[in-house]
């Protein structure tokens, strides 16, 4: 699989982190376009249901970022979902997407 760049390494360490804290299904981090980055994890609660890159993205937007530079998810499914993509893509139709499993390794990289 791909090498990644420090600066997409690091949304890869994040994003296995939030998964590990919360024992989530997935974990997620995005970098804006100021450099700032975001992790979350899957939320799964009996009103609403998020993916943790649709709670990343969210993080990110509800903090002023109106793009981002890249995307990470961490998850033991070697897809990713829909709506994780269109989360990205609703702000960054370029940034790339990187799906990684639990032991951090690239599984691929979405560029568009």
């Amino acid at each position: 699989m791909p090498d990644l760049e420090a600066e997409d390494q690091k949304l890869v360490v994040l994003a296995r982190s939030s998964r590990a804290r919360t024992r989530a299904a997935e974990g997620a981090a995005v970098r804006d376009t100021d450099g700032r980055t975001y992790a979350a994890a899957t939320v799964d609660q009996p009103s609403f249901k998020l993916t943790a890159l649709q709670a990343a993205v969210a993080a990110a937007v509800s903090s002023g970022a109106e793009s981002l530079e890249a995307a990470a998810v961490v998850s033991g499914e070697s897809l990713l979902k829909e709506a994780s993509v269109h989360a990205v893509r609703d702000i960054a139709k370029h940034a790339p997407i990187i799906l990684a499993g639990p032991d951090g390794e690239v599984l691929k990289v979405l560029d568009r």
